[in-house]
């Protein structure tokens, strides 16, 4: 168990009576993370009471029956599903009966618990067992630039459905960035990549892609989702799920990697709260060895609870799933490398070509 939060009062009452005074309460929330601060889903706290003078103790959860104790210590489980603020009253009684009391507030979150091998039914995969342009039952060319014939931050490339930019030969997936000038929608740029969109949507389940990342300074590679109801211009999806937009649509970055920095890599999340539409981001990074030149597994474990990133073995970040984000939808995968930009940074003047290699792409539900 983690202390979650600790708040303190002190009452300054004095009768002819023994009044307890120096009231003192630590609420510890189960399960508590930097990355689950409002505990673990179980709903389960801890309250612990300390006062001068005080010979027994009561409790009071949502507003519930008074609860006597004569220990320091009172265990409760809120059933309410969701993450919830909740009133906890605690009473310090006197050989006299006279007491002093306070109320505090604490937010915890109640779920259900997910086993770690619920994730057994593969739904979606493509193993690159064959050769040539990727398969077009699987995957969707995003080729055209939503933002005015470009790419929203900063991005430096075009995308296109050429095998120069992306094509499957000996087992593998091959996204290749390229330095060319290249003109589409009106606009020119100086590089090319691919951006594929995954023909099969899904809510909740375990992604797994196995993947080599490029080396090359500069480049900005992703493993990601966003939900089906983006209406992005240019996407597979359009507005068949609805025409919320980003974020609102929600966005689950399993692997993004800085042009800069090669050493780690970006588990990141984006979306608009559901009830004030604020925009909300969270995220952490690690650090993978030899990205480059070994393949690692880029996971992303989602459902109704939280969505969990990893590398290989290692938690990159754990998103608490509730009621303000709009992660109970549908996502598809995206697979791309893009240049420049918010993370691709800045590109070297002797840049030819990077790749990022993917041996699979699994979807389990």
């Amino acid at each position: 168990m983690s202390v979650a939060l600790v708040l303190s009062c002190t009452s300054s009452s004095a009768t002819a009576a023994i009044v307890p005074t120096e009231l003192a309460v630590i609420i510890t929330i189960e399960g508590v993370t930097d990355a689950n601060p409002v505990g673990d889903g179980s709903g389960e706290v801890l309250v612990t009471v300390y006062a001068k003078d005080a010979v027994r103790f009561a409790f009071r959860f949502e507003g519930g029956d008074l609860q006597e104790n004569s220990t320091r210590e009172m265990e409760h489980t809120f059933s309410k599903q969701g993450t919830h603020t909740y009133g906890v009253e605690v009473y310090a009684y006197g050989s006299s009966g006279e007491f002093i009391s306070e109320t505090f507030l604490v937010e915890v979150f109640k779920g259900s618990p997910v086993s770690s091998n619920v994730f057994s039914n593969l739904i979606y995969s493509d193993e690159f067992n064959y050769e040539g342009s990727p398969d077009e039952k699987n995957w969707y060319f995003q080729v055209v630039g939503p933002n005015s014939g470009s790419w929203y931050n900063g991005e430096l490339q075009h995308y296109t459905n050429r095998t120069e930019n992306s094509y499957v030969s000996n087992g593998t997936l091959k996204i290749k960035a390229i330095k060319e000038e290249y003109t589409s929608g009106g606009t020119t740029k100086l590089y090319t990549s691919a951006r594929l969109n995954s023909k099969y949507s899904f809510t909740y389940g375990r992604v797994e892609v196995r993947a080599k990342l490029p080396i090359e300074a500069g480049t900005w590679p992703a493993i990601w989702t966003l939900g089906t109801n983006i209406n992005e211009l240019g996407n597979y999806y359009g507005d068949r799920d609805g025409s919320v937009g980003w974020p609102d649509c929600g966005e689950i970055d399993i692997m993004e990697q800085k042009g800069s920095d090669k050493n780690n890599t970006i588990a990141y999340f984006h979306w608009g709260d559901t009830n004030t539409g604020q925009y909300k981001s969270t995220g952490g990074e690690t650090a993978v060895t030899n990205a480059s030149d070994e393949f690692h597994n880029y996971i992303l474990e989602w459902d109704r609870v939280s969505l969990k990133v990893l590398v290989d073995d290692t938690l990159v970040y754990e998103l608490t799933n509730t009621q303000d984000k709009p992660y109970d939808n549908p996502h598809y995968l995206l697979l791309n490398i893009a240049m420049g930009g918010n993370l691709g940074g800045e590109i070297p003047a002797n840049f030819t070509d990077a790749t990022m290699e993917i041996d699979y792409v699994r979807v389990y539900q």
